[in-house]
C-alpha cells in the first residue's frame, strides 16, 4: 500500500477544526466594502451634511449587515464547559477538554478541544456541524457522525438534538430557527424599502418602514426566545454540567430591533413636530429658495406656455 501525497489511503486522517463561516465572512466583507466606499466619497460632501450622511449611512449599514449576518452565525444559544470526560466508546481513557455548544438558526455546532490539544497520541480539535435546514436531514448527519467514530462528547450533545430524542429539542429549535430566519428576511426587505423612502421626499413612509423592520426583527427574537419555555435537558459531560445561555447573535439582534424602533419612531415624531429639522438631517431641504436673490426681491415665474397662447398684440389699420 503506497502513500498518495503523504497520506495513507483507507485510514482515518486527523481532524481539524472548521474555519470561519464562509457565508458570514462574505456578508461582513460586502458591507465593509460598502462602508469603505462611502468613506472615500465622504470628503466630497460639504458642510454639516457630511456628518448627517455619515451617521445615516453607517447606522443603516449596521442594521442591514446585522440582519443578514445573524442568519449564518451560530451564537444564538451557546454554552461551554471544561471537563474531564471519556473520549471514545468502549474505552476507559479520559481526557481534559473544553466542550462548546453553539446553536444557530439552521443548525448546531459542537466543538471539542483538548487541554492540551495533543492527548492520547491524537489531536483533539473538533468542530462538527449538524444542520436542520428544510433540505437537510439531521438524522442522517448524526448517523454519519456515528459511522465516523466521533468522540463521545460530540455524539452525546448531537444526540440530544435528534428528532427521536426524548428531550424534544429538535422540534423546538428547528421551528424557532425557521420562523426567526423567515421574519428576519422580511425585516431585511423592509430595511431596503425604508432606505429608498428616506432618500425621497417620503420621510413619514420611510419611518413607518423602519418601524416595520423593527417589528419583524423583534418578532424573530421573540420567536427564538419561545424555546426557553421548554425544559432544557441536563447536559452532563463527565465531571461537569454544560449550561447554555443566549449568545451574542441573540442580544445583538435584540439591540438592532430596539435601535430600528427608536430611529423609526424619531422619524415619525419629527415629521409631525419638526419637519424642517428632519429634512435638514435627511439633506432634503428645499433647494428652490436658492434661486432667490439675497435681497428681498420677489420671485418672478414666467410661464412659457402662457406666453405661447397669449393673444398677439396686433395693430390693424383700415385704408378707405
Amino acid at each position: 500500500m503506497t502513500a498518495w501525497d503523504g497520506v495513507m489511503p483507507f485510514y482515518p486522517q486527523p481532524r481539524h477544526a472548521a474555519g470561519f463561516s464562509v457565508p458570514l465572512l462574505i456578508v461582513i466583507l460586502v458591507f465593509l466594502c460598502l462602508a469603505a466606499s462611502f468613506l472615500l466619497i465622504l470628503p466630497g460632501i460639504r458642510g454639516r451634511s457630511r456628518w448627517f450622511w455619515l451617521v445615516r449611512v453607517l447606522l443603516s449599514l449596521f442594521i442591514g449587515a446585522e440582519i443578514v449576518a445573524v442568519h449564518f452565525s451560530g451564537d444564538w444559544f451557546v454554552g461551554g464547559v471544561w471537563t474531564n470526560t471519556s473520549y471514545k466508546a468502549f474505552s476507559t481513557a479520559r481526557v481534559q477538554v473544553h466542550v462548546g455548544l453553539h446553536v444557530g438558526l439552521v443548525g448546531v455546532n459542537i466543538t471539542l478541544r483538548g487541554t492540551p490539544v495533543q492527548q492520547l497520541n491524537e489531536t483533539i480539535d473538533y468542530n462538527e456541524r449538524f444542520t436542520w435546514r428544510l433540505d437537510e436531514d439531521y438524522t442522517k448527519e448524526y448517523v454519519d457522525a456515528l459511522e465516523k467514530g466521533l468522540p463521545d462528547p460530540v455524539l452525546y450533545l448531537a444526540e440530544k438534538f435528534t428528532p427521536s430524542s426524548p428531550c424534544g429539542l429538535y422540534h423546538q429549535y428547528h421551528l424557532a430557527g425557521h420562523y426567526a430566519a423567515a421574519t428576519l428576511w422580511v425585516a431585511f426587505c423592509f430595511w431596503i424599502i425604508a432606505n429608498a423612502l428616506l432618500s425621497m421626499p417620503a420621510q413619514l413612509y420611510g419611518g413607518l418602514a423602519l418601524l416595520t423592520t423593527s417589528a419583524f426583527t423583534l418578532f424573530a427574537v421573540f420567536a427564538f426566545a419561545s424555546v426557553s419555555s421548554v425544559p432544557l435537558c441536563p447536559f452532563r459531560l463527565g465531571s461537569a454540567a454544560l449550561t447554555p445561555h443566549y449568545g451574542a447573535s441573540f442580544w445583538v439582534t435584540l439591540a438592532t430591533g430596539i435601535l430600528s424602533l427608536l430611529l423609526g419612531g424619531a422619524v415619525v415624531i419629527l415629521h409631525y413636530t419638526r419637519p424642517s429639522a428632519l429634512r435638514s438631517f435627511l439633506d432634503q431641504s428645499v433647494k428652490d429658495c436658492s434661486c432667490q436673490a439675497k435681497g428681498n426681491s420677489p420671485l418672478i415665474f414666467n410661464n412659457l406656455q402662457h406666453e405661447q397662447f397669449k393673444a398677439p398684440d396686433l395693430n390693424i389699420t383700415t385704408v378707405l
